[in-house]
């Protein structure tokens, strides 16, 4: 795991300077501890900062292959680098490190940018070919691992933060304006804009070519759903070995690996198959939390560490704590996404790093096998909407009024779609209703703002599944949006900022071209969400565990933003150059707030709003300084026998 930047100047007489290329790399150091490199040669520059997990004495980058010709920085890991190796050495290609690195140079010499569907694993590399003159970016085909990009015309920059394009002063660090709306719809970014007008993501599955100042974006992988017959026993069956070689392969490390353990379905089932494949007593890592009537994953953590021998360690965070990560958080994130459970993981990854630099984490399994309750109650919703017939207008109204009248209550979002087809709302999806947003916006902004964004990004994605499979389409939209664009952004940059290299079995591609296959049915049945994945786990998870309400890692933001930190929340979003930046009213605000510390009912916008302030803050009009990973102590940090 590490961090990679670079540049290209599309005119060959130009010249990248070594300084650009350090400058870029500092701001990363985080993801790279353990090493620095990088190669410069005349229009290219490429850097690397590296965390070292495999091959510790051999792997410096960037590197080379045998004559120099061809380049790479690479972020990642590569599970079956062992077999390609082996089989590049059988054709005559020399190595000269043990690193999965080197095989991605050889394969590339073999395959062209072929060499992409034949890794597995999670990655972003940058590859520069001397004798084409091409630049090579390439991103896993889920997006665990991010690649940014920003190009003028005359050059093009890239790495794996926002931070390292910034540093080029060439570079202009200004608001995309219009993509706040789109921010305050979803409370995250999905596609391939930023809130940085000019730097994108390389979308996942892709790989984009530069050549004589010419880009080209193709994307070389895609789920395809639906497939052969299966019965629901010999799907079980498949399952099992395919998440048994998945788990077997993400332990490779010369390393010690550790697992992110929340007491949940998905990170047990990771601690029960990673127990059988290590060769002695894993270590796991779980938190809680200083707030009463709050739901506590640790017991359950506690009880799966018990039964399979883990050595087990636990901490609690509070209100304080919360706020002061708050300013690091963005700094980190570089978006100011809606993500409250990176404060959880910001500080059990903290005090993960003082016994491992490798955690396996159970993120994915809701996206593969519909985990979440959302799929379940929108699939009843479809059948009831089925059975009571096409609603006239009236009727629709009055449900839509009925639905707002309700607002206080979890049933009132579900009441108001019962007059909109699901592709519609699953399209649309927008994380808050836009009135009480756009209700906020000052008269000038609200003309930048007028743009229909929230449907944008996820409409391209629904109806692509070739069946009228409702749950495979929902997943479908999910892993190609909120799946790379929030969960796993959040999963990687908040482990990096502590120098902790998070790994997903879950998303295993061949792992995910298998649930793809599968009908929704094996998924959702009846109430049951995730079923298969239960029937798989039932001898291996304890049944408090299985049969307990999905919780994840609750931090209970909502209620320290109410009460013990409304006074900072008040400072913050009030304060006279937040107003100024022109975006808000300030009676808009002031009413949002005093309805929050009534009703409790808008802490996902509170969250998001103290975020985009913090990220002015932070990145907008000053000169940002890295962080770092934390030198804080670690309340109530203890290790269970």
């Amino acid at each position: 795991m590490c961090g990679i930047c670079g540049k290209l100047i599309f005119d060959h007489d130009g010249v990248v300077e070594p300084g650009l290329i350090r400058k870029m790399l500092d701001t990363v150091k985080h993801r790279g501890p353990d090493d620095e490199g990088l190669h410069v040669s005349s229009q290219v520059g490429l850097g690397h900062r590296r965390l070292s997990i495999i091959g510790l004495s051999t792997g410096h980058q960037p590197l080379c292959n045998e004559d120099g010709s061809i380049w790479i920085t690479f972020n990642g890991e590569i599970y079956n680098y062992q077999n390609l190796r082996r089989d590049l050495v059988s054709r005559g290609h020399i190595f000269k490190t043990e690193t999965d690195t080197e095989v991605i140079v050889h394969l590339y010499e073999e395959l062209g940018v072929d060499c992409i569907a034949e890794l597995r694993g999670m990655f972003a590399f940058a590859i520069w070919d001397d004798r084409r003159r091409e630049l090579l970016l390439a991103r896993d085909r889920v997006g665990i691992k991010p690649l940014y990009y920003s190009h003028n015309g005359a050059s093009l920059v890239f790495g794996s933060e926002i931070k390292s394009i910034l540093a080029d002063p060439e570079i202009k660090c200004e608001v995309a304006f219009s993509m706040i709306d789109r921010l305050l719809t979803y409370f995250y970014m999905p596609g391939e804009a930023t809130l940085f007008e000019n730097v994108k993501k390389l979308p996942p599955g892709s790989y984009m070519l530069v050549r004589a100042g010419r880009i080209k974006i193709r994307a070389y992988w895609d789920l395809r759903f639906g497939g052969p017959s299966i019965s629901l026993g010999e799907a079980e069956a498949r399952l099992t070995d395919l998440l048994e070689e998945s788990v077997k392969l993400h332990m490779i490390s010369d390393v010690p690996v550790g697992v992110l353990l929340s007491g949940g379905l998905d990170s047990t089932a990771m601690l029960s198959v990673a127990s059988d494949a290590a060769s002695g007593a894993l270590s796991t890592f779980t938190v809680g939390f200083s707030a009463k009537g709050m739901a506590d994953e640790r017991p359950f953590a506690r009880l799966a560490a018990r039964r399979y021998q883990s050595n087990h360690h636990e901490m609690t965070i509070s209100a304080q704590d919360f706020q002061a990560f708050l300013p690091k958080y963005v700094w980190h994130m570089e978006e100011p996404i809606c993500e409250p459970p990176a404060v959880a993981l910001y500080y059990i990854s903290l005090l993960a790093r003082q016994s491992v630099k490798v955690l396996l984490s159970g993120e994915g399994g809701d996206e593969a096998f519909a985990g979440y309750p959302e799929y379940r109650n929108l699939l009843w919703l479809e059948r009831i909407k089925a059975a009571i017939g096409p609603l006239k207008a009236p009727a629709a109204v009055c449900l839509n009024a009925l639905g707002w009248m309700l607002r206080s209550g979890r049933v009132a979002s579900y009441v108001s779609r019962l007059a909109m087809p699901l592709n519609s709302y699953y399209q649309s999806r927008a994380a808050a209703p836009p009135c009480p947003i756009r209700n906020l916006y000052s008269r000038e902004f609200a003309c930048q703002a007028s743009g229909d964004l929230s449907g944008g990004p996820a409409a391209q994605y629904w109806g692509k599944v070739s069946t009228d499979d409702m749950v495979n389409n929902m997943l479908y939209v999910d892993t190609k949006t909120w799946l790379p664009d929030e969960l796993l952004l959040k999963a990687d940059k908040i482990t990096m900022a502590n120098s902790v290299e998070l790994r997903v079995p879950l998303l295993d591609h061949k792992l995910l071209e298998f649930a793809a296959t599968l009908p929704g049915a094996f998924k959702v049945r009846g109430l049951a969400t995730k079923y298969i994945a239960k029937r798989f786990l039932a001898k291996r998870v304890p049944e408090e565990i299985r049969k307990r309400k999905k919780a994840g890692f609750p931090v209970p933001y909502a209620s320290w933003l109410r009460f013990e930190l409304k006074d900072w929340v008040y400072e913050v979003l009030l304060d006279r150059k937040s107003l100024q930046r022109g975006y808000f009213e300030r009676s808009g605000i002031e009413l949002l707030l005093s309805n929050n510390v009534k009703s409790g009912m808008h802490s996902k916008l509170l969250f998001t709003l103290l975020a985009l302030e913090l990220w002015h803050r932070e990145f907008i009009g000053q000169s940002a300084q890295p962080h770092g990973p934390s030198s804080g102590s670690l309340s109530d940090a203890r290790t269970l026998a």
